[in-house]
């Protein structure tokens, strides 16, 4: 079978109609959903695993599927890209719609690189969604395979960023063994969590 050509701004537009109140279910395109998932695995292995990004950026983290609150916070900090985003990961699990969340911050990654920027949190590996919800959102509302792709997204975030080379960000705070920066630039992707 051909591969679906992605309609990013159709897909953004159809998410940020989404009730900011109350969860209304975006059932995306499954052919969608794959294309998102092989261009912003191509984009995430396009720039470094140790990212430097200018301030002024917004930061946010564990957003877990709660896609109503997301919606609302991109309407108080702004929309991409008339604002710069920094994630700090657990985009996934908990929450009722992890897929439109997960969804909508890869279509602003995939449409806006160098303005919109994702790292990896502890829930964006096969283990930890396979047991929190994410799976069992994916396997009832589309099907495994599909999981398996974000899977294989999730395996090219990045861990780490620099703000302004002033300001270390990640989700769960460097190891004791992290001596220098240089060992998170060197770290190799696609790489499933250890």
């Amino acid at each position: 079978p051909q591969e679906a050509q992605l309609e990013l701004d159709a897909m953004i537009g159809q998410l940020q109609q989404a009730p900011r109140t109350q969860y209304g279910v975006v059932q995306l395109a499954e052919d969608q959903i794959k294309a998102l998932c092989r261009v912003a695995r191509d984009t995430f292995l396009r720039q470094p695993t140790l990212l430097e990004v200018d301030a002024p950026i917004n930061v946010m983290g564990d957003v877990h599927g709660q896609f109503p609150d997301l919606l609302r916070m991109f309407d108080a900090g702004g929309m991409p890209p008339d604002a710069n985003y920094l994630m700090l990961g657990d985009y996934v699990d908990r929450g009722k719609q992890s897929i439109e969340t997960i969804c909508l911050l890869l279509a602003f990654k995939v449409k806006y690189p160098e303005n919109f920027f994702m790292l990896r949190g502890n829930h964006e590996c096969a283990s930890i969604t396979r047991i929190y919800g994410f799976y069992d959102e994916c396997k009832r509302r589309y099907n495994i395979k599909l999981w398996k792709q974000f899977c294989d997204v999730f395996n090219c975030l990045p861990p780490a960023a620099l703000i302004d080379n002033a300001i270390f960000c990640m989700h769960g705070g460097p190891s004791p063994e992290l001596s220098n920066l240089d060992v998170i630039k060197n770290l190799p992707r696609p790489t499933d969590v250890p």
